[in-house]
Formats: C-alpha cells, sequence, structure tokens
C-alpha cells in the first residue's frame, strides 16, 4: 500500500466518510462529520487516465462546489489526479473552464475549502488545489504544472533517465512544496488528519485581502527580480480594429496594459503576447499588475491572450509555477468580485492552465478568426498520449465545448498580425 493510500483511508476513517449516489469516472462525492459537523467530500483518484477529470466528473464537481459556495459549507477535495483528461480533447477544456469558474467562485466567497494530495496533482488538479488556503501532501505527492513526461520532452531528456528522474524528484516532491510554503503540510503516516482539518476550516478573513497577501509572499520568492526590459508602444492592427474610439498600451517582454475606448465605452487593457510559454516570473507582474488595479477598480478590464502554455522548466516549478498561474485567476476574480466587467479575447494561441486561469474569471470569452484555441500543444499532448490530434478546430467547435462564447471577425485575416 503506498502512503497516498494510506493517506486516504486516514481521511475516510477520521470524516466517517459515507459515499453518496454513483461514482462519476474517478470521482466519488458523499459526506462526512468533524467534530459533530457535516462535511462535504470529493475525491478524485487515479482510477482511469491517472485520475484525470474530464466532463463527467466536472459536472459533478461543479455541482458540489456551488453547494458548499452556498452554504458556507466545509468542502474537502482530495485530488490523485493528473489533471484534465487531454482524451476528451476541447470538451474537456471547456468542462475545466467551469469547473475552475465554480472554485474560483467559492475560493473568492470564504467557503471553507481543503486541499488533500495523493500521489499525483499536475496541471488543473494542482491549479484546484491552490484554490484552498492549505495543502495536505502525502509523502509521495508530485505536484506541478506540467507532469515528469511534459517536463522531459521539453528538457529534451527521457523520463526514464535516472539524472532527469532525480532532478524532477527534488523539484516536484513533497518536502520542496513544504519548504515553499507555510500553508503547505506533509502528513504522517498512520496520524489523524482530524487536527490539520480543524486547522484548515477555521474562519479566516476577507478572502481577497488573503489571497492578495499570498501574492506578496510569491513575489518574495524571487529575492531580487530583474527589472523588465523597457516598455515600447504597442501598435496591433486586431486593437485598432476593436478599439474604435482609439487606444493607448505598451509592451515589454510579452506583457501589455493600456486603456481603449469601444463602443464609446472605455476599458483598462491587460494582456500575455508573444510566443514564449509563460513562466513565473511574468505570471507574477501580470497578477501585479491586476492587483493594482483593485486600489481603483475600472469599469470594465479586457485581458488580451496570445500564450500556448506555461513554461515546461524545472527552475519554475522549483518556483511552483502553479501558485503564479491561480495568483492570475484570483487577482481577476478579486476584480470581477469588485464590479469590475472582465473579459478575455484570444488574439492568437491559447490552451492549458493559462487559459483555464484567464478564462474562469472572465464574464466572456472571445476569440479573433483564426484563433487557435488547444487542450495543450501538440508536443505536449504526445508526450502524454503518445499521439496528437492534427485537425483545426473552427469557432463552431470552440462554441460547443465552451472555450469561446463569441467570434470575432475583424475583415481582414492578416489584420491579427501585430
Amino acid at each position: 500500500m503506498t502512503p497516498s493510500d494510506n493517506l486516504l483511508d486516514a481521511l475516510q476513517q477520521s470524516l466517517a466518510f459515507q459515499p453518496q449516489g454513483e461514482r462519476a469516472g474517478n470521482l466519488t462525492t458523499g459526506r462526512g462529520m468533524l467534530d459533530g459537523r457535516p462535511v462535504r467530500v470529493a475525491l478524485v483518484e487515479g482510477r482511469f487516465a491517472s485520475g484525470a477529470i474530464g466532463a463527467a466528473e466536472a459536472e459533478r464537481l461543479i455541482a458540489l462546489l456551488k453547494v458548499a459556495a452556498l452554504e458556507h459549507a466545509p468542502l474537502v477535495l482530495y485530488l490523485d489526479s493528473a489533471g484534465a483528461k487531454i482524451s476528451e480533447g476541447l470538451a474537456a477544456l471547456g468542462a475545466f473552464r467551469a469547473l475552475y469558474r465554480a472554485a474560483l467562485d467559492a475560493a473568492l466567497h470564504g467557503a471553507p475549502l481543503a486541499a488533500v494530495l495523493g500521489r499525483n496533482c499536475f496541471g488543473g488538479a494542482s491549479m484546484l488545489a491552490h484554490l484552498a488556503p492549505q495543502r495536505l501532501f502525502s509523502p509521495g505527492t508530485r505536484l506541478a504544472m506540467s507532469g515528469p513526461a511534459i517536463l522531459a520532452s521539453a528538457a529534451g531528456s527521457s523520463v526514464l533517465d535516472e539524472g532527469f528522474r532525480a532532478m524532477a524528484q527534488s523539484a516536484l516532491s513533497s518536502e520542496s512544496r513544504a519548504r515553499a510554503s507555510p500553508a503547505n503540510a506533509v502528513w504522517t503516516a498512520g496520524s489523524d488528519p482530524g487536527p490539520w482539518l480543524r486547522e484548515a476550516f477555521a474562519p479566516r478573513s476577507d478572502a481577497s485581502s488573503a489571497f492578495r497577501t499570498r501574492h506578496e509572499a510569491l513575489g518574495a520568492r524571487f529575492g531580487k527580480l530583474s527589472p523588465e526590459a523597457p516598455w515600447e508602444t504597442l501598435r496591433r492592427r486586431d486593437l485598432e480594429r476593436i478599439y474604435d474610439g482609439g487606444y493607448e498600451a505598451r509592451e515589454s517582454e510579452g506583457s501589455i496594459e493600456g486603456q481603449g475606448v469601444r463602443g464609446g465605452g472605455r476599458e483598462a487593457i491587460l494582456g500575455l503576447i508573444g510566443k514564449q510559454p509563460l513562466g513565473a516570473a511574468r505570471a507574477w507582474r501580470f497578477s501585479q499588475r491586476a492587483w493594482q488595479l483593485l486600489q481603483a477598480p475600472p469599469e470594465r478590464l479586457e485581458v488580451y491572450l496570445d500564450c500556448a502554455t506555461h513554461a515546461a522548466r524545472l527552475d519554475d516549478e522549483r518556483m511552483v509555477l502553479t501558485e503564479f498561474i491561480v495568483d492570475m485567476s484570483l487577482a481577476l476574480g478579486s476584480l470581477a468580485a469588485a464590479g469590475t466587467r472582465v473579459g478575455l479575447t484570444i488574439v492568437g494561441q491559447a490552451g492549458g492552465g493559462v487559459y483555464v486561469a484567464l478564462a474562469a474569471p472572465a464574464h466572456r470569452v472571445a476569440s479573433v478568426y483564426d484563433a487557435d484555441i488547444q487542450v495543450l500543444p501538440g508536443a505536449a499532448v504526445a508526450a502524454i498520449l503518445g499521439e496528437t490530434h492534427e485537425s483545426a478546430p473552427i469557432f463552431a467547435d470552440y462554441r460547443a465545448a465552451g472555450v469561446s462564447d463569441e467570434e470575432i471577425k475583424l475583415g481582414l485575416i492578416d489584420s491579427l498580425s501585430a
């Protein structure tokens, strides 16, 4: 029996867990009791496809999260999952957008959430875990935005290479995560998770304020963050057509900010563009600008995205890249909760956790004609499934999957270039 199995058994025993309803794929839901108080429980186990979360699991989890938010009821999320079910394609990405939106809403409303982690917690599962104020790791947990196969492929190595495996284990292990944040704890085999659960469910101050404090702590992980490259005035043909009243924007190292006028209304602009995958530093700077907007929330904010994926680098994973990506969604979600109408427009490529983090807080997602939305880039899909799917989706596919709500046709296809 593995340490993660032992933790799951201990959790179920501590809560006197009783399953309710039929299992949905890798998900079992039910109830438990803690100090005489009912607790809702969701168990995502690695039964099929490494515990991947698809449309069936997402639908059940969304319902549970909405109830928890309304009732302000304690909810335990046990996650032993590789993330979204890549084999379901765009449907998995759309389902995860909706699931993450429900979890984000619950977190921002201060619903008592506790994340307990099994052997694997990758991709979207790691994002769900970091919406909880605290996480309990099993001794063998590996947590990252990218699983070992993707990290090895990106590094030009083999996941079976002993040297790479040692480096990956050091970066992704529960011990390294516990060192990264006091909100992470490692379960001691044979102990009762009850005391940890009581602490995890303890009442807290304003959720948005707590998440802002977390953002500041993330910045401290860099030590001294290298200065950004000088800002340059940004001119894009797509923005010229979107903003009929004009716009002013600037760009530095693939990050943009500014303001524009369309339809007679003024809106703030933030964005991530360029072909470079998103690393911890750029994600933190995006969040920093969003958190700064919260000081005087704009009526409208449009986020522009042309970034296919997050960085699959061990250096970023040592920083716990997931936390920086989740921080972006928390900042945008806090703005939305403060009354800002947040939108997302995809002007090029988008996919994976970067897409989910920015799409979940948005009231609508738009995509320009010929935008490319994928679950993950082809190389990452091949590393996971051993194959890629070459078909090019059209907007009707995006809308059916729930990854884009409207299409923007700018007139000329070449208007999409910078």
